[in-house]
């Protein structure tokens, strides 16, 4: 049985983590939990179904009230009561389903400890990659993806040989931008941009799909998350968002993983690797006609793809950069203070204007964090 702390139990990914844990209780255990987020009805009727030992909030007055109503409970506080569930002598594998990288001290200290790491947190390897990955190879901890794109790569690359490999290839549905033009881009509004056809998504991943922003922090992410330094991470259009990840060999040959789009999938998978079990979700239906198209990725429209790559050029503290920049520009263009399109015109001159330097420590990378975001809400 794997014993976990649930990082973000309230948003997407952290409440189909409990779906399955749910669905499997023979397998699964809930120790603690954690919701930094708003919805603290959620949170408690979370609390009394699992009740796990321990779980952490966010302020100090939500932490007096659960402890009103929860007496039994252990309760933590802030950025170091992710530290304190995580650490826990219990857990064995640590879910990190919450954005941003107020989780990464939590990560990398559970890391130490042996814990093993489930992963939705694109952010934690775009700012962090170097220092995460360093942990978990000093500690020897596997790091389960589960974004839809970065598992399905994983589950191509099992028991691979590294020498095979020519390409690892991410696919993006293209995002509810796809088919406008240039002209049309230029009057997109708010209500356009969080109308996506496939997913459904909190509005900055919405947005981050249709600036193609989050397929730049994927590519990041893939490149840290399997170490692969001479092989080429490319991301292609594919509207139908039923191929998730695909690896092309040396030989020409190339495997891909195929799942209806259901963040479900994956993450059942992150949490039961090597093994698969029975899912809830139908599979492919291959009664009915499938259309599978797939188009290269336009930089003109879609600088993002490329200032990532840059970004891999480049290392050190462009990482942290990019992503801090970028969650400050799509937060203003959801509060309608810039366009769709400063978005890119101005992280691409933020990006442009920065000079990388080294970032080895967590301190190294919240200074960078700080100095993109005070630029990026000034520009």
């Amino acid at each position: 049985m794997k014993h976990l702390a649930v990082l973000g139990s309230t948003g997407s990914i952290g409440r189909q983590t409990l779906e399955i844990v749910r669905r499997y209780p023979s397998e699964f255990k809930i120790i603690s939990m954690a919701s930094y987020g708003n919805n603290l009805r959620l949170f408690f009727q979370q609390l009394e179904e699992f009740a796990p030992l321990a779980a952490a909030v966010y302020n100090e007055e939500v932490y007096n009230e659960a402890c009103q109503r929860f007496p039994h409970m252990q309760f933590f506080l802030g950025q170091e009561g992710l530290t304190q569930l995580c650490i826990m002598d219990t857990v064995t594998t640590v879910v990190a389903a919450s954005s941003g990288i107020e989780a990464l001290p939590a990560i990398l200290e559970s890391m130490k400890k042996g814990k093993a790491l489930a992963l939705a947190n694109k952010e934690i390897l775009v700012c962090a990659g170097e220092l995460v990955s360093k942990t978990a190879k000093e500690n020897g901890i596997k790091v389960l993806p589960i974004d839809s794109e970065h598992n399905a790569l994983y589950q191509c690359l099992e028991g691979r040989t590294i020498e095979g490999i020519k390409k690892l290839i991410l696919t993006a549905s293209g995002g509810p931008l796809l088919n406008k033009s240039l002209e049309e881009l230029s009057c997109v509004t708010k209500q356009d941009v969080l109308n996506h056809p496939i997913w459904n998504m909190g509005s900055k991943v919405t947005v981050d799909s249709s600036t193609l922003v989050n397929k730049g922090l994927e590519i990041i992410e893939a490149y840290w998350l399997f170490g692969l330094e001479n092989v080429e991470i490319l991301a292609v259009i594919h509207p139908q968002s039923l191929i998730h990840g695909m690896v092309e060999f040396l030989d020409g040959s190339v495997i891909s993983i195929m799942n209806p789009p259901d963040m479900l999938f994956p993450i059942q998978y992150a949490l039961t690797a090597p093994e698969r079990f029975a899912s809830p979700r139908d599979g492919m239906d291959f009664s009915k006609k499938q259309t599978l198209e797939f188009f290269p990725v336009d930089e003109e429209r879609f600088p993002s793809i490329r200032l990532a790559q840059q970004v891999l050029e480049k290392q050190g503290s462009s990482g942290s950069f990019f992503n801090a920049a970028n969650e400050v520009l799509v937060r203003r263009f959801l509060c309608e203070e810039i366009s769709w399109c400063d978005i890119l015109r101005k992280l691409t001159t933020l990006m442009e204007c920065h000079k990388v330097y080294a970032c080895h420590s967590l301190e190294d990378i919240l200074e960078v964090d700080g100095e993109a975001r005070a630029l990026a809400q000034e520009i």
